[in-house]
């Protein structure tokens, strides 16, 4: 089958799920809007000069006391709401996408090397990975964010933050790819094109990189669309306790733990706009990869 025919058959499955066209279809104006941001954005929240402090506070707009420039209103700072909200999607987003990268990454390396070869090797991986299983991906992340900023100079730690909060989600959750991969591979290993091509001689690389490992992806695409969703909520929630983005780079999470602490003085609309957002993303997150998941597993056709 050729790509533009496989491309064809997806449409068509999709548009028989309304459930999964509606989350790609509010996924893709949601990442748009995100990556755009400078320029769908109203204001530019990071600009000092666009800040008014007597446009501070301000409800939304259809509210009595809002004000028509600001659709969702203002925050302490008077900075445009739905700005932050893009720009923290946007941030938001960018940790994710890094983050199951690098977990995608490691999970890959380790198991294609664990499933194909097998022996003493697969034996350390695996006992790796079981290890780090024992370990919640939450403690983990902050164990390694901890370590991460120790070594660090105070004055890098907060221009260094997305790399570090990126870096610690990445590792933490390589040990549900590597399983994947490693049973992917066993299971393609006992194939007869894999025998063929040991029989003609091919060497094990090539084997692995230009015969198995295409024909075990489509479980990793799977599970890294709803791992980006994993890897949004988990910094969110590290950014919320104050481990995760600082302000000067918000996040969703961010904004959602400046805006609680004045959700009990009436201002409702700082935290609640963010964690819909939030909210909205990661369901259409995990609908999609449910879709996802079905229409790539034969069995669950």
């Amino acid at each position: 089958m050729t790509p533009t025919a496989a491309l064809r058959g997806h449409a068509r499955a999709l548009s028989r799920k309304p459930a999964a066209l509606i989350a790609l279809c509010v996924l893709t104006v949601i990442v748009l809007c995100a990556v755009f941001a400078p320029w769908v954005a109203p204001t530019d929240p990071y600009d000092l000069a666009s800040l008014d402090l007597f446009a501070s506070h301000l409800p939304p707009a259809w509210d009595p006391g809002g004000d028509p420039r600001y659709l969702l209103g203002t925050d302490s700072q008077g900075a445009d709401l739905l700005s932050l909200i893009l720009y923290g999607a946007r941030t938001s987003l960018k940790v994710g996408v890094l983050a199951v990268s690098i977990s995608v990454l490691i999970g890959l390396v380790m198991g294609l090397l664990s499933g194909y070869f097998r022996g003493w090797l697969e034996t350390i991986i695996m006992r790796a990975a079981d290890i780090q299983f024992t370990f919640p991906a939450m403690l983990l992340a902050l164990l390694i964010g901890g370590l991460a900023r120790g070594m660090l100079p105070v004055s890098k730690q907060e221009s260094a933050a997305i790399y570090i909060v990126v870096l610690a989600l990445g590792i933490s959750h390589w040990p549900h790819f590597a399983r994947l991969v490693r049973a992917a591979v066993i299971s393609e290993s006992g194939k007869n094109y894999v025998m063929a091509s040991r029989l003609a001689g091919r060497k094990h690389l090539s084997i692995l990189f230009r015969h198995i490992l295409p024909n075990s992806l489509n479980p990793v695409f799977v599970l890294a669309t709803m791992d980006i969703a994993f890897a949004i909520m988990t910094e969110a929630t590290l950014s919320f306790l104050g481990f995760g983005m600082p302000s000067s780079q918000p996040s969703l999470g961010t904004l959602i733990k400046v805006g609680y602490g004045y959700l009990f003085a009436g201002e409702w609309w700082v935290v609640v706009f963010p964690s819909a957002l939030l909210i909205v993303l990661l369901v259409s997150l995990n609908v999609f990869g449910d879709w996802l998941r079905d229409r790539l597993d034969p069995k669950l056709r």
